[in-house]
């Protein structure tokens, strides 16, 4: 059993997919296959029209090659890759709403400044504030937070590519086109 400390970092995977009814489902049941928690997934279109980017963090309990290598197999998707180990950037955004009467509201923005988190939408016994980073200042966000009354709180789960002129899905001119679902007029 692994301690806090030696908790080894979740696999961050990138995929580029077809933009097409089940194909979310056709992967996530692969993952679920072998056992792997889905700790985030994020879903949206890419650069290129009619794929769409998903990242999705798993569980790092066991090795995540096989799985990946076997959802490269898939038809629906056109590329995939483990970016744990490599140089990213990755962020997340999350939306929390406070309870916050008069004598609390002054210390709620305090917070958000301290973590450049945007107030969103102010009401007599409430704050909505929008904050984007890493999952760790995430994280000390929402900890300081406790301390108040969270109301509600949704993440979006960590997006990533990799830093610096690298891309993770190299586009080839001979690559097809992919038409978007269920067609471009809806984009």
């Amino acid at each position: 059993m692994m301690d806090g400390m030696s908790r080894i970092r979740p696999h961050t995977i990138i995929a580029l997919v077809e933009d097409k009814p089940g194909v979310l489902n056709r992967i996530a049941s692969k993952w679920r296959q072998r056992g792997f928690n889905i700790e985030s997934l994020a879903v949206g279109h890419s650069e290129k029209p009619g794929l769409s980017r998903m990242t999705f963090v798993v569980d790092a309990d066991t090795n995540a090659d096989q799985v990946v290598k076997q959802l490269d197999k898939l038809v629906d998707i056109v590329d995939i890759r483990d970016v744990s180990h490599e140089d990213i950037v990755s962020r997340e955004m999350a939306i929390i709403k406070i309870r916050a009467d008069s004598t609390h509201r002054s210390q709620i923005i305090e917070i958000a400044d301290i973590f450049k988190a945007e107030i969103v939408d102010v009401a007599p016994d409430a704050i909505i504030l929008e904050a984007t980073g890493d999952d760790k200042k995430i994280d000390s966000l929402v900890d300081l937070l406790k301390d108040y009354d969270i109301v509600e709180l949704v993440r979006t789960g960590r997006v990533a590519m990799l830093r610096g002129a690298a891309v993770s899905h190299p586009y080839e001119e001979e690559e097809e086109q992919y038409e978007r679902y269920p067609g471009p007029h809806t984009w």
